[in-house]
């Protein structure tokens, strides 16, 4: 029932202002939200030390219930990130959902805009310490990601998948 946060610096320190927060939210120390009013939080949920959410003006962050986030993890909103109930996210992982489009090389990467495409993690998964999860990836429901996999394609239901680029090395069921 009850909503901890004990967070310092930039972002909000106020959960008053997420689009949604459910019961027994627990934020640790030098975890930082930014665009709040997109970010929606199911119950219990746990954001380990150092963890930035980085909400996105055009998109939603939605982490559900019974959900452990490690410490110093990166979610990054732009283009939708969705999260499953009862996931298991180990500490440093990283979640983007945007990139640089390729407009050659006569403009900067930096300026040649981003490209949004969302990421969904399924319910039950578990994404081991370290791993990335990139732009349009769908994790499927149940699913483990090994430590420091770089997930860039779809992984189905049920699977295990390792390694850089990761790939599915056995189903579990």
């Amino acid at each position: 029932m009850q909503k901890l946060w004990r967070s310092e610096g930039p972002g909000t320190n106020d959960l008053r202002l997420l689009k949604s927060c459910g019961k027994n939210v627990i934020v640790e120390d030098g975890v930082r939200i930014f665009h709040p009013e997109n970010i929606e939080l199911g119950d219990n949920i746990y954001l380990g030390h150092d963890t930035i959410l980085k909400g996105y003006y055009n998109s939603v962050i939605s982490i559900g219930s019974n959900t452990w986030i490690g410490q110093q993890c990166f979610i990054h909103g732009a283009g939708g990130v969705e999260i499953g109930e009862n996931v298991g996210i180990g500490p440093g992982v990283k979640i983007h959902a945007a990139k640089h489009k390729e407009l050659g090389t006569d403009i900067p990467i930096l300026f040649s805009g981003l490209e949004y495409a969302r990421i969904i993690i399924g319910s039950d998964c578990n994404i081991g310490i370290g791993a990335v999860i990139l732009p349009g990836v769908n994790i499927g429901r149940g699913s483990k990601i090994g430590a420091n996999a770089v997930v860039n394609k779809n992984i189905p239901e049920f699977s295990v998948a390792v390694g850089v680029s990761a790939k599915v090395i056995k189903s579990r069921i």
